[in-house]
């Protein structure tokens, strides 16, 4: 590993200078409204009715299949950026931070408590700057319990993820990943 120069340690990042205002996801007054539709109706234990639920994320933008199935306690940061196909599953506590897109395509299964990230922070930057890259799920995919999708990455047909698991790059189809970064560890096989 090399050296760092003296000029290279005297760096520090600063987060007082931290400045994000570029980003802009919507009117205030929307995502106000969704923060408070969210907590009520999603991101709580209440088994609210998955059809009202789907109504709800429509009425903000989002494009949204049929038979889709949405448990308690699902956060959902901004609906008007995530597609999701027919016949999804998510679980509980299952984390959609949609700063960026997310399109998640038919027959895909997210467990419970996973977490599909679209934004990061650019370490090498002083000011820790935002960085945004959309996330994909092709159909078939399953997202095991626990498990992080990280920003840019595409699972790609019927791709898995085990449990506790992180993906930090693509999947590739019909493949079963797992651990931390995920590494393919087999072949998925439908039977």
């Amino acid at each position: 590993m090399k050296e760092l120069s003296l000029e290279e340690k005297n760096k520090r990042t600063n987060l007082a200078q931290y400045n994000n205002s570029w980003y802009n996801p919507g009117p205030r007054w929307k995502r106000s409204l969704w923060l408070i539709i969210n907590v009520i109706f999603f991101n709580n234990g209440l088994a609210v009715f998955t059809i009202f639920k789907c109504w709800l994320l429509r009425k903000f933008g989002a494009k949204i299949g049929s038979r889709v199935v949405i448990k308690p306690s699902v956060n959902i940061k901004y609906p008007w950026f995530l597609h999701i196909g027919d016949d999804v599953w998510i679980g509980e506590k299952v984390w959609i931070d949609s700063l960026a897109q997310i399109t998640i395509g038919n027959n895909v299964c997210i467990s419970q408590g996973a977490v599909l990230l679209t934004g990061n922070h650019n370490y090498k930057k002083i000011f820790f700057d935002l960085k945004l890259s959309p996330v994909v799920l092709e159909d078939g995919v399953w997202i095991g319990a626990n498990s992080i999708v990280c920003p840019g990455v595409i699972c790609k047909t019927h791709a898995v993820l085990t449990v506790g698991s992180v993906a930090t790059r693509n999947l590739e189809s019909y493949s079963i990943y797992q651990g931390n970064p995920a590494e393919r560890v087999k072949q998925r096989i439908i039977e």
